[in-house]
């Protein structure tokens, strides 16, 4: 089977909201890319835009490009599909787009040639052969003499069964029989296939995600084995960095899951490739751990404390949690240090700035050098400690509104219980999402009613480790967060206690168990938000279903008391098959 690059496009094929034309067409690039990764080897990738099309309300790669294959050994096939009918004349094939028509084997033939120079450019890319394909599976071409383009690169509407053999003949890909599917041996080209002379795979896999735009979406969950990505696409990590002032003071309320995150790594990444270095600064210790995971080498990556801790060692002081007031001494300590050059950085990221003090903020700020980017990322909605906001005086202010991360469902939801002047927008791809809401009525059945959100997730076919179950409460007050397993189920969970490395440990487990404020930050395709209970939905517990509701970017199953779910019923008027007593 071969790869899909980005990964997750199965869960969007049913997502998509567009209709019409534009809804049938995004189904037909989904079934091509089905096919293509059922009938090609492991020994190819398959390089596709499919997920962005209800943000962009596009669907190629680069130009007239939709899918690009590259084979092990170096071949590289790029495939223009053209949904509908096309018209046939004597300048070629022509496609009407929008009320203009597009010749088809000359818009073709004009990305082509760039894709092969920009490869060529690449190092170790020099001798990489560079095909073409047209896929119309909606059109039989009559005149294949006058179509501009060489009849054995023409799949039409007649031969479009044959196009995964057509695909394995031109990059030179030999299926692999049941026996030998894992084998990691590179499949034997085909006589007169393309074969390239020692290209750099690597350097062609680079080149693709740099022209899909790829971002490593950085609330991933964390421990996962399988790196999620995501392309925020008219958003943050594209736009923003469009801007340019002096100095650059930057300021971004986005709401939850808008790219804040995904704005970070990418200025993260250009600092480093620029010869700069980067110091990426958060609240939350399992954010920060897995940035720094991810992250290039060459900057600095750690909590606000974290960084105070190390800026004291490294002049020699000593570093006492011992006591109730710990992080407080810290704070001071590590303020009465004067900040050397090595210290300083050319671009300062402040993720999660919501909670961050004014004097955390002045300490985080002198660490940057004269001239240095600074960039300071927050969501009020999402400030779960009772401080005051950082004021940024003069600072530019960019607010992003749209929700590109959570399920539409889930953001309708929360749009009935937030307050009328902060705004939420429902911008992701993933519609239909499931959704459910399962009561309890006492301790006991707050174990059954969890154990059974756990069940209905598995049910629907996500696994334990695509699962989060998040729990309203802190790690002294949740009867959860102590738990060693939920049913048949080893629990992940944090221990509060941290290795010689200073890495957190955690028991071992494949269902993970968090507070919402430590995975505040993080996300999971499958979220259970537990122990949700209260009386009124008042300022801070409209924050905590916020944030724990925007972890979700599948399926989310609230687990409420009998008060806390007739009042969510009440309010987001759920429909009664939405919601169900647990056992049902």
């Amino acid at each position: 089977m071969a790869r899909i690059v980005p990964d997750g496009w199965r869960e969007f094929a049913t997502g998509s909201a567009l209709a019409g034309a534009a809804g049938a067409a995004v189904q037909r690039h989904h079934d091509t890319l089905a096919l293509l990764a059922g009938a090609l080897s492991d020994a190819c990738t398959v390089y596709h835009a499919v997920h962005w099309t209800t943000v962009e309300r596009g669907l190629s790669v680069f130009g007239e490009i939709d899918f690009a294959v590259v084979h092990r050994s170096g071949a590289v096939l790029l495939i223009a599909q053209k949904t509908g009918f096309l018209e046939e004349g004597s300048e070629g094939l022509l496609k009407r787009d929008r009320g203009r028509i597009v010749n088809v084997a000359l818009q073709m033939a004009r990305t082509v040639a760039s894709l092969r120079d920009k490869i060529a450019r690449r190092p170790g890319c020099e001798s990489v052969q560079v095909d073409y394909l047209l896929f119309c599976p909606d059109h039989q071409v009559r005149h294949v003499e006058s179509a501009g383009l060489s009849h054995h690169r023409i799949v039409d509407a007649t031969q479009r069964d044959r196009l995964a053999s057509v695909v394995r003949e031109i990059v030179g890909d030999t299926q692999p029989q049941p026996s030998q599917r894992h084998s990691a041996a590179p499949s034997t080209p085909r006589q007169g296939s393309l074969w390239a002379t020692g290209p750099s795979v690597q350097q062609i896999d680079r080149f693709f995600r740099d022209v899909i735009e790829l971002e490593t979406d950085v609330s991933a969950l964390v421990g996962q084995a399988e790196a999620m990505v995501t392309r925020i696409s008219g958003g943050l990590a594209h736009w923003a960095r469009q801007l340019s002032f002096e100095p650059f003071r930057l300021h971004v309320q986005g709401t939850a899951g808008s790219g804040k995150t995904q704005l970070a790594l990418a200025e993260y990444r250009d600092a480093i490739a620029r010869g700069k270095r980067p110091l990426y600064v958060c609240y939350n210790r399992p954010l920060a751990d897995h940035f720094a995971r991810i992250a290039p080498v060459g900057g600095e990556v750690c909590t606000f404390h974290t960084l105070c801790q190390r800026l004291v060692r490294d002049t020699g002081g000593a570093v006492n949690f011992s006591g109730p007031d710990a992080f407080e001494r810290l704070e001071r300590d590590a303020a009465g240090v004067a900040v050397t050059a090595h210290w300083q950085f050319d671009t300062v990221i402040v993720d999660e700035g919501q909670d961050f003090s004014e004097a955390w903020r002045d300490q985080v700020l002198r660490h940057a050098r004269a001239g240095a980017r600074v960039i300071w990322l927050e969501d009020p909605m999402q400030a779960l400690y009772a401080r005051a906001p950082a004021q940024l005086p003069g600072w530019a202010t960019l607010r992003a509104h749209s929700n590109y991360r959570s399920p539409r469902e889930v953001v309708r939801l929360l749009q009935a219980i937030l307050p009328p002047e902060v705004q939420i927008d429902a911008a992701g791809p993933l519609a239909g999402a499931d959704l459910e809401l399962i009561e309890y009525a006492d301790a006991d059945g707050l174990l059954a009613a969890t154990k059974e959100a756990v069940r209905r997730c598995l049910a629907a076919g996500f696994r334990r480790h695509d699962m989060a179950v998040v729990t309203l409460r802190g790690r002294s007050q949740s009867a959860l967060l102590s738990l060693d397993a939920l049913g048949p189920h080893p629990v992940r969970r944090f221990t509060g206690r941290y290795d010689l490395l200073a890495q957190p440990v955690y028991t071992e487990g494949e269902l993970l168990i968090e507070s919402v404020y430590r995975f505040k930050g993080q996300a999971a395709p499958a979220v259970v938000l537990t122990e949700v209970d209260f009386e009124a939905l008042d300022e801070r517990t409209v924050k905590k279903l916020f944030v724990g509701a925007t972890r979700a970017t599948m399926k989310l199953a609230v687990v409420a008391s009998s008060r806390a779910a007739a009042r969510l019923r009440d309010v987001m008027a759920l429909n009664p098959t939405q919601t169900a007593p647990a056992g049902e």
